[in-house]
């Protein structure tokens, strides 16, 4: 058995339900506020590709993907992050993955070397795959920390020169889950010239870079801040990109990692030995997804309405803000984080995550604590009504 295995926490959810246990909550329709999963119609143009091609099941598919398909996510990025012309090559620049959870666990098993003494850099809070994977790769982690004085964003600033010449992997999370910051570009060219001095590689989780409010200032990306420096290598950068969010299909499970050819090849070895091949009929439904932008910016703007809808109702009696992106709100509590979150379900039947279940204690502190994250992926009547329930239970605290 893995010896490594005993270092894994418990999930965050297997936690929430431990939390839960015992409350009896109102006989009134649950609302889920507390995981990611979108909730939105998925767009007919997949659902019909993917009937349309179930000739697939027949095939073995290859683990470098369709070339049409490698095609379309070079378009697709150069297009979304102004990247130079032609820069992006399907055959060396780009595989398809299913999903980025899948991908970023095994991307960490392929890079780590397990000589010396690996370390991983990750924000926290954190996806929870970034902290799983690194510690069955062989590594120790670092975490930094994103708080409300630093806007949210990890604080590159305070980590040690030595932290840096061991890190061999930088975890990204742009838009952040759960806080929903954007890190900018000039933090993002910092981060490729540390990588250039220490030699690390950085995995960029984009997955939410396509939910965001404003449409003439879309999140900027990884690639984007290498082009803009001028390379076009793509050198020490990778990134993840997901349909779940971006086109509301978590079930087809369909991504791609794209950027340093170097590393990608040694990322297509590790994945041939993986059996980790995206079935046929759903690499034709991705490309139609990755081809198509009227349906995402749609869905840009039901979560827009729902923003605008929830925040206006909780203003009053909770320090609520918009996020940069993403669709969660990161929000501070007024009693510790576990108790809204246990007080929440008993008295009005819907679930939030607390933020300590999402971020580690360091130093004898927890970033994530006296927050909770909510998740506006529900109907926008359910999110409203949500809203209305956890303004009443605050009121009711109050009171």
């Amino acid at each position: 058995m893995n010896q490594d295995l005993d270092k894994l926490q418990p999930y965050p959810f297997e936690k929430l339900n431990a939390l839960k246990a015992g409350t009896q909550p109102p006989n009134i329709p649950h609302i889920a506020l507390s995981i990611g999963e979108p909730k939105h119609a998925t767009p007919a143009l997949i659902t019909d590709s993917v009937q349309t091609h179930l000739d697939g099941l027949g095939k073995y598919p290859l683990t470098k993907g369709m070339p049409e398909l490698r095609q379309a996510i070079c378009d697709w990025l150069e297009n979304r992050f102004d990247l130079a012309a032609s820069s992006l090559d399907a055959e060396r620049h780009v595989l398809p993955v299913n999903g980025t959870r899948e991908a970023l666990f095994a991307f960490a098993q392929a890079m780590i070397n397990r000589a010396g003494q690996p370390l991983v850099i990750s924000p926290n809070p954190f996806y929870q795959i970034y902290e799983g994977a690194a510690l069955l790769a062989g590594a120790d982690l670092y975490f930094a920390a994103c708080d409300e004085k630093n806007a949210y964003l990890p604080d590159f600033a305070s980590i040690d020169e030595a932290i840096w010449q061991r890190c061999q992997l930088l975890f990204l999370c742009s838009p952040g889950n759960p806080t929903g910051a954007v890190i900018p570009l000039e933090i993002l060219q910092e981060l490729i010239a540390l990588s250039d001095k220490y030699n690390f590689i950085i995995a960029a989780d984009e997955c939410y870079s396509e939910l965001y409010f404003d449409e003439n200032q879309p999140p900027v990306g990884l690639l984007q801040a290498a082009s803009a420096m001028g390379r076009n290598d793509y050198k020490n950068c990778v990134v993840f990109h997901s349909l779940s969010k971006r086109s509301n299909a978590p079930g087809l499970r369909s991504g791609f990692v794209a950027g340093d050819s170097e590393v990608l090849t040694q990322f297509l070895r590790y994945r041939t030995y993986h059996g980790c091949a995206m079935p046929v009929q759903h690499q034709h439904a991705s490309i139609a997804a990755w081809q198509d932008e009227q349906h995402v910016k749609g869905n840009r703007d039901l979560y827009r309405e729902k923003f605008d809808a929830v925040i206006a109702i909780l203003q009053p009696v909770l320090a609520v803000t918009k996020p940069d992106a993403s669709f969660y709100l990161w929000i501070k509590t007024p009693t510790s984080d576990e108790d809204f979150a246990r007080g929440l379900f008993d008295q009005q039947n819907v679930t939030v995550l607390p933020g300590s279940y999402l971020s580690r204690e360091i130093n004898g502190h927890n970033p994530g604590r006296g927050h909770v994250r909510m998740a506006l992926v529900a109907t926008p009547d359910e999110c409203i009504e949500a809203a209305r329930r956890i303004r009443a239970y605050v009121e009711s605290l109050n009171n």
